[in-house]
């Protein structure tokens, strides 16, 4: 996997738009190859988001998000110059974390 992350956090008023594009296959386990064998499942199954630390927001998912998925959300109290921190961690235990600053 080339870039785990892009994340993007932008302030304005009272809330932050946090958008995450994460770099991954998301296989659900029902395609098959050009050899016919069932390609095995491999898809994230929990995300989640930190301001300066602290957990603002976590998911849970299954095989039936996209390849490469996109994620937005929206955070109060985060203002210019704030870390936001995202993790994600695939069915194979596979861990990736990011960071980015907000602007």
């Amino acid at each position: 996997m080339a870039d785990p992350m892009r994340i993007r956090a932008q302030a304005a008023g009272d809330k932050t738009t946090v958008r995450v594009l994460m770099a991954h296959e998301m296989e659900t386990g029902q395609r098959k190859d050009a050899a016919g064998k069932t390609i095995p499942a491999w898809f994230i199954q929990e995300v989640s988001a930190q301001l300066n630390g602290k957990t603002v927001m976590t998911a849970q998912w299954g095989p039936s998000v996209a390849k490469n998925p996109f994620l937005q959300f929206n955070v109060k109290g985060a203002k210019a110059g704030d870390k936001i921190g995202i993790e994600w961690v695939d069915n194979k235990g596979d861990k990736r974390t990011d960071e980015a600053t907000v602007s």
